[in-house]
C-alpha cells in the first residue's frame, strides 16, 4: 500500500499519490487507484479475485520543466467464472499507450509546431511514439474541418521541402483549401473527383502546367479553365530578363557586355510597368533605353504584351496579341520564343480570362506563406507542414449561415431529446461555413511569437503548473 500523500498534486481523480520523488529533470510520482475496477472484460462478471500485482510506467505531461514518471500499482484480477486474468482499467490512461489522455492530447498539437524529437525529449519517450500520435491527430483534424466548395477555384503551386505542391484556392474569398504532396495529375484528379459539391465549381484558374487542365477537363467538363494572367505576364518580365542576360553575356560586342553588365543593379526598373515609375526611376531607366537599343527594343515589346491585358473583350486580345506577335524582331525571337510557345499552345485557355476576369489576386501572400514556412520547415514532414497551414486555430475565414425557417410540427425527435436531457440533433449544414484559411491571417500568425499560443492544450490553459 501506497503512504496517502495530502495534495493530489496531479489532479487525476481516482489516485491515490505517493511520495513524490524530484530529480534534475524528472519527477517520479508512485501511485495507485482508489477503486479498481474488477469486472471481467471477457464474460463481464463481476465474481473476480486479486491476481497479484504490477508497476506501469506511465507518462504525464511536463511539470515545472521537468518530466513526469508515473509508477501506478496496478492490480491483477482473476475471474471465477470463466478463469481469465486481466489488469485493472486505469482512469485518464490512455488505452493504446503507457501515458495519460491529457498527455497524449497535449502532445498533437505540440507536434505540429515542435519536431518530433524535441516532443519526445521534453516528455521522456521515443520519437516514434509522438509521430504516431501526431498522425492520429491529424487524421482527426482532416475529419474536424470541412471547407466550403469555391465557385472560382484556384490551382497553384509552392515550393516546400524542396519540392513543387499543388495549393488548393478558393479565389473569391482568397483562402486556401488545401495542399496536396505533389502536382501530378494522379494527386489533383484524386482530388477533384472526392470533392463534395463539385458541380458548385465554374471556374478554375490555374499556371500554364498541363496536369492541372487535362485533370479538370475530365473531372469537371463544365467548369471554365482559366490561365492565371500573372503566370502569362511573368514570362514577358522573364524574356526581358532573359534578353538583358544575354547581352551581358556577349562576347562578341565586348563594349555592349560591359554596358549590359552595368544594367544588373537596376534590373528591377525593366520588370516595373511604364506607369508605375517614379520621376527618379523613370530618368534612371530612360538612361539604360537611350545606351542600349537592343533594351529598348526589349523593354518596348513587354510593355507591349502587358498592354495585351488592358483589353476589353476577348476577341480585343486575342487581335492585340497577333499585332505584337508580328512585331517582335529576330535579334529578340529567341527570348520572346516561349510567350509565342506558351500562347499558341494554351491560346483559349488564356483568352478565357476575359469571359470570366478570375485570377489569383493574393500572389505575394503565397509567396510570403512560402517563405515563412519553408524557414520553420526544418526538422518537420510534408503532413505536419500541411496540417499547420491548414488547421492552424484562429487563421480560419468563417460564416455564421442563418437556418431555414420551418413550420412548427408537434412534438418533434428534438422535442422528446429535450425531455430526457440529451442534446439536441440539428443540421450542420445550415451551421457555419468554412472557406479555408486566410493566407494573410495565417502569414502573420506563423511569422509571429502567437504560434506559443497556438499548441496550448486546455490543461495547460486551466493549470498554472503547467504554463
Amino acid at each position: 500500500m501506497i503512504p496517502h500523500a495530502p495534495t493530489n498534486l496531479l489532479r487525476l481523480s481516482g489516485y491515490t499519490i505517493g511520495t513524490v520523488r524530484e530529480t534534475a529533470h524528472d519527477y517520479h510520482i508512485p501511485m495507485e487507484t482508489q477503486t479498481p475496477s474488477a469486472n471481467c472484460p471477457a464474460c463481464q462478471s463481476i465474481q473476480c479475485v486479486g491476481y497479484g500485482r504490477s508497476e506501469l510506467l506511465v507518462h504525464d505531461l511536463p511539470m515545472h520543466g521537468k518530466r513526469v514518471g508515473l509508477y501506478i500499482e496496478a492490480r491483477r484480477f482473476k475471474c471465477r467464472d470463466c478463469g481469465k486474468t486481466f489488469m485493472e482499467t486505469l482512469p485518464e490512461v490512455d488505452s493504446k499507450r503507457r501515458m495519460t489522455d491529457r498527455l497524449a492530447r497535449w502532445i498533437g498539437p505540440r507536434s505540429l509546431f515542435h519536431t518530433f524529437t524535441s516532443v519526445a525529449e521534453e516528455i521522456g519517450i521515443t520519437e516514434g511514439t509522438v509521430r504516431n500520435i501526431a498522425h492520429d491527430y491529424m487524421d482527426a483534424l482532416e475529419q474536424t474541418y470541412h471547407f466550403e466548395t469555391p465557385e472560382w477555384m484556384g490551382i497553384d503551386e509552392i515550393h516546400l521541402l524542396r519540392r513543387p505542391r499543388a495549393v488548393i484556392t478558393n479565389l473569391r474569398d482568397n483562402t486556401v483549401i488545401d495542399l496536396l504532396p505533389n502536382r501530378d495529375k494522379r494527386h489533383i484528379l484524386r482530388y477533384l473527383a472526392a470533392l463534395e459539391h463539385k458541380d458548385r465549381i465554374r471556374t478554375v484558374a490555374m499556371d500554364m502546367w498541363r496536369p492541372y487542365r487535362d485533370a479538370v477537363l475530365e473531372v469537371l467538363p463544365d467548369a471554365s479553365v482559366v490561365v492565371d494572367k500573372f503566370h502569362v505576364l511573368r514570362m514577358a518580365n522573364q524574356a526581358m530578363d532573359e534578353l538583358r542576360r544575354s547581352l551581358s553575356r556577349n562576347r562578341d560586342a565586348d563594349r555592349l557586355r560591359k554596358k549590359a553588365a552595368g544594367v544588373k543593379k537596376d534590373a528591377y526598373l525593366f520588370r516595373k510597368r511604364e506607369k508605375d515609375l517614379d520621376d527618379s526611376e523613370r530618368l534612371i531607366l530612360d538612361g539604360w533605353l537611350r545606351n542600349i537599343p537592343e533594351l529598348a527594343e526589349a523593354w518596348r515589346l513587354k510593355e507591349g504584351f502587358y498592354a495585351i491585358y488592358d483589353a476589353t473583350t476577348k476577341e480585343d486580345a486575342r487581335q492585340r496579341y497577333r499585332t505584337w506577335a508580328a512585331s517582335v524582331p529576330p535579334e529578340c525571337q529567341s527570348a520572346f520564343q516561349p510567350i509565342l510557345t506558351a500562347w499558341e499552345n494554351w491560346e483559349p485557355y488564356i483568352l478565357a480570362y476575359f469571359d470570366h476576369q478570375v485570377t489569383n489576386a493574393f500572389t505575394e501572400s503565397l509567396n510570403n506563406l512560402i517563405r515563412v514556412t519553408n524557414r520553420m520547415g526544418r526538422g518537420y514532414s510534408f503532413e505536419v507542414l500541411r496540417a499547420r497551414i491548414l488547421f492552424t486555430r484562429g487563421t480560419h475565414k468563417k460564416q455564421m449561415q442563418r437556418p431555414k425557417f420551418q413550420r412548427k410540427s408537434t412534438r418533434t425527435t428534438a422535442f422528446y431529446h429535450m425531455e430526457m436531457g440529451l442534446p439536441l440533433e440539428f443540421d450542420q449544414s445550415q451551421g457555419e461555413i468554412n472557406y479555408g484559411v486566410d493566407l494573410q491571417l495565417l502569414t502573420e500568425v506563423l511569422g509571429s511569437s502567437k504560434i506559443s499560443s497556438i499548441h496550448k492544450s486546455p490543461d495547460e490553459l486551466d493549470d498554472p503548473d503547467f504554463r
